[in-house]
């Protein structure tokens, strides 16, 4: 499976040290130059230029082959080059927070799933606690609808007791 990257949800995994998922979900994930210019960053939060600093083996920084598409221009950097390195080698999903880059992609027929998503895909995994990394994610600058974040929070507050309640059940039968 090929899988690219733009910065917002490898900055927001690793704050939420969720970080190893994408190895889990993915086992091998691609960003363009510029995003890992992005993640070192002065302004980028200290945590993410710690684990950068042991990038590991699974996390491929690759230069785009061509000149991105002058359509894209209106994007930052990192969208802009991960939506054109998505592109170049045919991914199967691309990571990407930001609402216009994932507008973009879309259009552009790329399968896209940001940082909610990999959380999501974990939880349904039984490789996190969502409700808790959730409330993690909500002391960082991530934007989301308090809403969205809320009905996720639910959604596997619910899962996890009725799945609780299924193992418990299942501890009592006998046989």
């Amino acid at each position: 499976m090929i899988v690219v990257s733009d910065t917002s949800p490898i900055n927001y995994l690793v704050l939420v040290e969720q970080i190893d998922r994408l190895y889990d979900l993915y086992r091998r994930v691609i960003i363009p130059s510029s995003v890992h210019t992005e993640l070192q960053a002065r302004e980028t939060p200290r945590a993410v230029h710690v684990w950068l600093s042991h990038q590991p083996t699974w996390l491929e920084v690759v230069s785009l082959a061509k000149t991105p598409d002058p359509r894209l221009d209106y994007l930052g950097a990192g969208e802009r080059d991960a939506i054109a390195l998505a592109e170049e080698l045919g991914a199967d999903r691309l990571l990407i927070d930001d609402r216009d880059g994932r507008r973009e992609a879309n259009r552009r027929q790329l399968l896209v799933i940001g940082t909610l998503g990999v959380l999501a895909a974990s939880a349904e995994r039984d490789l996190l606690d969502l409700p808790e990394v959730i409330e993690r994610l909500r002391t960082t600058t991530f934007r989301a609808s308090p809403r969205i974040l809320t009905a996720l929070v639910e959604r596997y507050q619910k899962g996890s007791s009725s799945q609780s309640k299924e193992r418990q059940k299942d501890s009592d039968d006998p046989r």
